[in-house]
């Protein structure tokens, strides 16, 4: 029985031999301990659009699930050899050969705090395929994080959730399932923007680590991505905030000198709104729009819609001053007594400010900006 399931799968699901060009890797320099993983099956392709948009606003490892069988022929009685995959586990949904084979998976989860899973609907269920994934990786899912985005052409997501839950019963979730279909597949992009921030993902390691940016007077947070280039910056932040001038470049950043040179780990990104970049080791790009380029990812400002970043950072407007903390400048010493004279200021972290200072300043006892 298991080995007529597995054909059929295969017949089923021969369009995603298209794909493996595309099957994921942990990304770049994580050896599998990123924070989150992007465990996805896409048939017709709805799914794999659908992680592209996902990527391009979060780091995350990406790992793409495959049917065992490949190279048969698409069948024209597809749905009727899905339906039999799908009751098939619905019979003995506890027995491992009811479930259709996939492609050996030799990514370990023991390195992620957070999983993200991306899986079609079959006739109101979780995707066979999928289903299987999790059935065998139930015990490394358990304490995990896990988020879902499900795709459908029209029937609701309640019966995937159900499997979900029946599959992987000790995970906690981060929020609600995203529910992509027909009707609303063109704005992916932004109902991805939108879902995210509600997600309650884990945080680990340099990932804990806010990055404050203030510009007039205004300050926003960022997440930190883990690498050299971000430890390099909080260790020098450690030593107090760096205050540079940004302009536009491009219509679509705002870019800077740090005035100090990092490391660099430069790959080939497709930026969004939101994006903090580092460009040749001492520029940080503050990204309104997109562009694609090789640089380093320093991180993501945190819930901020593209018109938000384009008011916040003046774009097309002129030259702004970008302020970096890693502590909460909303937190930090609001009034200082002047106790040696007239006209004094001080640095928020209480030590006289040198001329010329820019940013938040304690002058005559009073917070400003300048």
């Amino acid at each position: 029985m298991r080995q007529i399931l597995m054909i059929m799968a295969a017949m089923l699901l021969t369009c995603c031999s298209k794909e493996s060009d595309v099957k994921a890797q942990p990304a770049q320099g994580t050896d599998d301990m990123g924070k989150t993983l992007v465990v996805y099956y896409s048939y017709t392709g709805n799914c794999k659009d659908i992680v592209t948009e996902l990527t391009k606003q979060i780091t995350a490892d990406v790992l793409e699930i495959e049917p065992a069988e490949k190279g048969l022929k698409y069948e024209a009685n597809n749905y009727a050899l899905g339906t039999q995959l799908l009751n098939a586990i619905k019979a003995n949904p506890d027995d491992a050969d009811s479930y259709p084979a996939i492609d050996p998976v030799n990514v370990s989860l023991d390195g992620y705090k957070n999983v993200i899973i991306v899986t079609p609907l079959w006739w109101s269920q979780m995707a066979a395929i999928m289903q299987t994934y999790l059935f065998n990786n139930k015990m490394q899912m358990a304490g995990k994080t896990v988020a879902m985005i499900v795709s459908s052409y029209s029937s609701g997501i309640s019966g995937v959730v159900n499997d979900a839950n029946r599959l992987i019963p000790d995970v906690t979730w981060a929020g609600d399932a995203l529910w992509i279909n027909n009707s609303n597949r063109s704005n992916s992009s932004a109902l991805i923007e939108k879902w995210l921030p509600t997600q309650n993902f884990q945080t680990s390691g340099n990932l804990e680590q806010k990055l404050y940016l203030t510009i007039g007077g205004v300050t926003k947070t960022a997440t930190l991505v883990n690498n050299t280039s971000t430890e390099a910056l909080v260790e020098q932040l450690k030593n107090g905030d760096i205050t540079y001038e940004a302009h536009d470049y491009g219509n679509f950043e705002k870019v800077g000198p740090l005035g100090y040179t990092f490391p660099q780990n430069n790959e080939q990104i497709n930026t969004v709104p939101g994006d903090l970049i580092l460009y040749q080791g001492s520029n940080l790009c503050i990204y309104y729009d997109t562009n694609s380029w090789n640089f380093t990812r320093i991180g993501k400002l945190d819930n901020m819609t593209q018109a938000d970043i384009k008011t916040w950072v003046n774009a097309g407007g002129g030259n702004v001053t970008v302020t970096l903390s890693i502590k909460d400048p909303t937190t930090k010493v609001s009034t200082a007594k002047a106790d040696v004279g007239e006209n004094v200021t001080y640095t928020l972290q209480g030590t006289l400010a040198q001329a010329g200072t820019k940013g938040f300043v304690i002058e005559n006892g009073k917070k400003i900006f300048r």
